[in-house]
């Protein structure tokens, strides 16, 4: 059985891909940094009769990554395909925002990410396979001032998966991103949109790979 990591595991765009993913026969492991919450939604996708497993994690902390992507792959086996859905959220301009909360809010939206592809890609290099995920942001190509810890984020991570897509496709690793323009509540058509954009990432023949799909709910 193929496994499905998520890191940053929510109720939205999360779960959808989860599900989405676990439809197609993965086994799916979410995490997030609250236990009851995860276990939760694991809850959902059991009761449709998926198979799923839940961690703890702590997106900003890139040593609590590794142990994660560590743990998944000593009980479970190659992570097929990694799912980083982590972001602060924080509605701050940059005259009301500190710059802890800022620095803290790229850890999680830009650190996060770099900290999974750094554990994850060297092994499915290794195996000639894999699959990089990452949510991305309308907020990516136009910034909002009263988002800008999250603009400056997005744009982070849409430039992670950009420089990092013609390196790692030559290891065998699809580095891929979704930029979703626009908000997106639980349990809506938009998040299980998402989750197909996903999905069709994964699915591309790999002589046809391509990097971003922008996805407008």
């Amino acid at each position: 059985m193929k496994t499905f990591l998520s890191i940053g595991t929510g109720p939205g765009m999360g779960l959808a891909t989860a599900q989405r993913f676990a439809r197609e026969g993965f086994r799916v492991i979410l995490s997030a940094r609250h236990l009851d919450k995860t276990q939760a939604l694991a809850g959902r996708l059991e009761s449709e009769g998926h198979k799923a497993d839940v961690s703890l994690v702590d997106a900003a902390d890139p040593a609590s990554i590794a142990a994660l992507v560590a743990d998944v792959e000593s009980r479970f086996g190659a992570i097929d395909v990694l799912h980083y859905n982590a972001a602060a959220l924080r509605q701050a301009s940059i005259g009301t925002q500190p710059a802890e909360t800022f620095n803290q809010d790229l850890a999680v939206n830009v650190g996060g990410a770099l900290a999974a592809v750094q554990a994850a890609a060297p092994r499915m290099a290794a195996r000639g396979s894999g699959d990089i995920l990452l949510t991305g942001g309308g907020f990516a190509l136009a910034p909002s001032p009263d988002y800008l810890s999250l603009s400056i984020g997005k744009a982070g991570l849409r430039a992670l998966a950009l420089g990092l897509f013609d390196s790692l496709k030559a290891q065998g690793v699809h580095v891929g991103t979704v930029t979703v323009a626009g908000f997106v509540s639980p349990g809506s058509a938009a998040a299980a949109g998402v989750a197909d954009a996903f999905w069709r990432l994964h699915s591309q023949p790999r002589q046809a790979w391509t990097v971003e799909e922008v996805y407008t709910p």
